[in-house]
């Protein structure tokens, strides 16, 4: 038998259950398990807290993202990527790559240690090799908190 909340929070069809629930409402319900239906294993898991894929060359421009607000160019490889919604606090994790479209070597992508990372920002390089300063068609950033 099916067991089913109506919209006061009455269960029905669980006879060993109780019957009613204090807070039936879900406000912000963001995951379902059709997002994770083909993840196995135990270990848990954590989401991106922002991604962004964008254009790093000429007028810098988001192709996609999460939680991504803008993209602030301070100059030649030099970007700050603006969070949306504030991340809980500075200690996140960013991975990245970045890249030309004719190249198909992977540049280097790093934190500015002249700006801290923020709740509501990060600023990154990208540099080649030989640690010149680029600016590659395509910029990919995920922070994980």
């Amino acid at each position: 038998m099916p067991i089913t909340i109506n919209g006061s929070g009455t269960i029905t069809g669980a006879s060993t259950l109780a019957t009613t629930v204090a807070s039936p409402t879900l406000t912000t319900p963001n995951i379902n398990s059709a997002q994770f239906a083909t993840v196995t294993g135990t270990a848990p898991l954590y989401a991106a807290r922002a991604w962004v894929n964008f254009n790093g060359t000429g007028t810098v421009a988001i192709r996609a993202s999460g939680n991504v607000s803008s993209i602030t160019d301070n100059g030649t490889g030099d970007y700050t990527v603006n969070f949306t919604t504030a991340i809980a606090d500075a200690n996140y994790s960013a991975v990245g790559t970045a890249g030309f479209a004719t190249a198909s070597r992977l540049y280097i992508l790093q934190s500015q240690y002249a700006a801290a990372p923020t709740t509501s920002a990060l600023r990154l390089t990208v540099a080649g090799d030989t640690s010149t300063a680029l600016d590659p068609d395509y910029v990919n950033m995920a922070i994980f908190r």
